[in-house]
């Protein structure tokens, strides 16, 4: 983890000379070829998030999007507006003491780059390694985010969690594709390099949540993924995307011991039906009494 913050500034100077706008198409914006080696998880021993005197108390927070070829419209979002809205209103409402993000890109077991994780960041270089992200566009219909959550779990060193025993927050972002279970051992083995012997996705996913608050965000109406996931899903309209970044905040919030009801009132007026439907899918809060629209 660096050092430094996240400026409004810094995020205007690279929206302009990267021409970052909704309206691109996904190729136009992430033009990488291949696999940039930095973020292929076969050639990283370690990620690490470390306090530092910039940031006394990092939360390691891991944002991870779905690259196959159905969704580059999210890709897109999240480069172009949404990955903003989410640092600069996590640093506006100091929900989290010094946040540090790593963005991560999972697509296809069949894919040549099925997964690509960043380092842990503060500042503007969060964005600028989401935009040296290979968009593969590939896809066959089972997606591997299970890859990152083994990634997380063994291959990461965090201060939050090794000194404080604070948990950090995952949160994978797609359209509701079957993630792929069986061939695990071999998935990951190709993807990470990491030889299992006993575990399976869902004891790694068991584990990881010893670690980490984890969430999966599906974008649509497909969800294949009926049970492993169960407690952990969010399911959101691809009409209302532009509320990613107030439900990841929601959540997180929420884990903080928010009341529901605050939370959504610092939404948007024309967003917050959609916000209060996802944040009520949640079935590891307890009730909160009525909500308020």
């Amino acid at each position: 983890m660096g050092y430094g913050s996240y400026s409004a500034a810094d995020w205007t100077k690279l929206k302009q000379s990267r021409n970052l706008s909704s309206d691109r198409n996904v190729n136009e914006i992430f033009t990488r070829k291949s696999c940039n080696p930095k973020f292929d998880p076969k050639y990283i021993g370690t990620r690490e998030c470390f306090d530092s005197e910039d940031h006394p108390n990092s939360t390691p927070i891991v944002v991870g999007l779905d690259v196959t070829a159905s969704m580059g419209y999210l890709a897109v979002k999240v480069a172009s507006e949404a990955l903003n809205d989410l640092i600069t209103k996590l640093y506006s409402t100091n929900v989290v003491e010094d946040p540090a993000l790593m963005c991560a890109a999972y697509g296809d077991y069949s894919d040549k780059s099925p997964l690509q994780v960043t380092q842990f960041e503060s500042d503007i270089r969060i964005a600028e390694q989401l935009l040296d992200i290979y968009f593969e566009n590939g896809g066959r219909g089972q997606v591997v985010p299970s890859c990152l959550w083994e990634f997380l779990l063994k291959h990461t060193n965090i201060d939050a969690i090794n000194k404080r025993g604070q948990k950090g927050f995952v949160f994978t972002i797609g359209d509701g594709a079957p993630i792929r279970e069986d061939h695990y051992h071999e998935t990951v083995r190709r993807v990470i390099g990491d030889k299992l012997v006993f575990e399976n996705v869902r004891s790694t996913l068991g584990r990881l949540e010893e670690k980490f608050h984890v969430f999966h965000i599906m974008l649509g109406r497909r969800d294949e993924n009926p049970d492993i996931l169960t407690g952990h899903k969010i399911r959101i309209d691809r009409e209302y995307v532009d509320i990613l970044p107030d439900v990841i905040l929601g959540t997180i919030r929420l884990i903080k011991g928010e009341d529901i009801n605050k939370i959504t009132m610092d939404v948007d007026e024309i967003l917050r039906p959609a916000v209060v439907n996802a944040l009520g899918q949640l079935s590891i809060f307890p009730e909160q009494g009525p909500i308020t629209l």
